[in-house]
């Protein structure tokens, strides 16, 4: 089993605009996907469940910690913290605009 954490930095934290990024990149691996805010001992949910993921309600400044397992566990989860530190491709153009 692969796992991976990162530090969210997300202004509002995992609420649904960033919940729906994170879950629908999840799905698009096969292998299973876990995703912990308490610590690396858990409790897990699948970061393939929207209702799951939201209901987590991660604030801002927290730790995702990322576990996966199956084929593809690798690159999932580098997709996954990528997303995450890119602030869920949130804001940035907005700022670079402004």
């Amino acid at each position: 089993m692969e796992q991976a954490s990162v530090f969210m930095t997300h202004e509002i934290g995992l609420h649904a605009r960033p919940s729906v990024k994170l879950t629908k990149l999840a799905k698009t691996f096969t292998a299973q996907i876990e995703l912990a805010i308490a610590g690396a001992e858990g409790p897990w949910i699948d970061a393939k469940s929207i209702v799951k993921v939201m209901a987590a309600k991660a604030p801002k400044d927290t730790t995702l910690f990322f576990r996966a397992e199956g084929a593809d566990a690798a690159a999932a989860l580098a997709a996954l913290t990528a997303l995450v530190e890119r602030d869920f491709d949130e804001g940035k153009a907005d700022a670079t605009n402004a």
